[in-house]
């Protein structure tokens, strides 16, 4: 007889015991399956600025190569407004499967501090894959101006005030951090791109504007336009006579014009890890490096922890630097 204090343990039948089995086998096939083909269809690119400038660009670039590396279209789509919060919003509220993907700039970090509601949390409605690429700020003049170098402009700024264009967030901080550092009499100039920024200045009608390389070499190149600042902390061979900040005498004026990849919160790890890898068989082209370097971006393609803390380092940064100049959030 069986003791009531006993616990009853069934005993499993042949039946059951097959299906165990044939659940753990089916597991076991599941775990070591191959990752779904990525992608199965065309991919939208949202470039969130105009076409023509220093993202679209660098956009149109890789998303040819992909488009060649992966047999399924690569295509850029320009959604422009509110300095790249649009088509970022766009993005945010794509699936996450990895057929929409986002280029922003170093602005994605800066919009936070600028702006007081955005319709998403930066930190948090998205994926950050790769930093595709950097190339530093630079500061511009006209080229058959009154400002030869850097100096000219610093003991220029220091005796009157100076306009200062920006077309985007990170410029105007990036300007407000020059004047921090200089003690300079410096006035920022608000302009909807950088096209019209480079075009005043040629005209003469705004002494110095604050730009990517990108957006300020083909009038560098043609002879309108001097570089006399660059924003890092070695100089740019593509303007060997333009200094860099530090070496003028003002110290802490970096700023980086980044090229970033995301794509919606979610993204799968395994499709992030496959574009990690195939833009480097991308950028391993000679082709492609000259054409990244003849730009004046050098190619990062860090790996998404390093890309995520340098995001919360960048936003770190340009907090301080508006606290310091008194600029709130609008």
């Amino acid at each position: 007889m069986t003791n009531p204090s006993t616990p009853f343990t069934a005993h499993p039948t042949r039946r059951t015991a097959l299906a165990a089995l044939a659940a753990l086998a089916s597991a076991g096939a599941w775990a070591q399956a191959p990752a779904a083909k990525f992608p199965t269809k065309p991919v939208t690119l949202v470039v969130p600025y105009s076409a023509g400038g220093g993202t679209d660009i660098v956009g149109r670039l890789m998303a040819q190569r992909l488009s060649d590396l992966w047999g399924q279209s690569v295509v850029v789509d320009n959604r422009t407004g509110a300095n790249g919060v649009i088509g970022s919003n766009f993005v945010a509220r794509a699936p996450a499967d990895g057929h929409t993907l986002l280029l922003v700039v170093g602005s994605h970090a800066v919009n936070p501090v600028l702006m007081k509601s955005l319709p998403y949390d930066t930190d948090k409605a998205f994926t950050p894959i790769t930093n595709i690429a950097n190339s530093p700020s630079v500061l511009v003049v006209q080229a058959n101006g009154p400002y030869k170098t850097l100096r000219d402009v610093i003991e220029a700024a220091r005796k009157e005030p100076l306009g200062v264009g920006y077309s985007e967030g990170q410029t105007r901080l990036t300007g407000e951090m020059i004047r921090q550092a200089g003690k300079l009499q410096s006035t920022g100039v608000p302009y909807k791109g950088g096209a019209p920024i480079m075009v005043d200045i040629i005209g003469g009608h705004l002494p110095m504007g604050v730009t990517s390389v990108l957006t300020a070499l083909p009038h560098v190149r043609s002879g309108a336009l001097r570089v006399v600042g660059v924003a890092d902390t070695q100089r740019m061979a593509l303007f060997p006579d333009a200094m860099t900040f530090k070496e003028a005498g003002l110290d802490g004026v970096e700023s980086l014009s980044w090229y970033g990849l995301f794509g919606p919160a979610g993204l799968p790890a395994p499709i992030v890890a496959q574009i990690n890898q195939d833009l480097k068989k991308v950028a391993a082209d000679p082709a492609v490096l000259k054409q990244m370097e003849d730009q004046g971006a050098h190619i990062t393609l860090t790996p998404p922890a390093e890309f995520r803390s340098f995001l919360a380092a960048e936003t770190k940064k340009w907090t301080q630097v508006a606290q310091r100049g008194g600029i709130r959030a609008e």
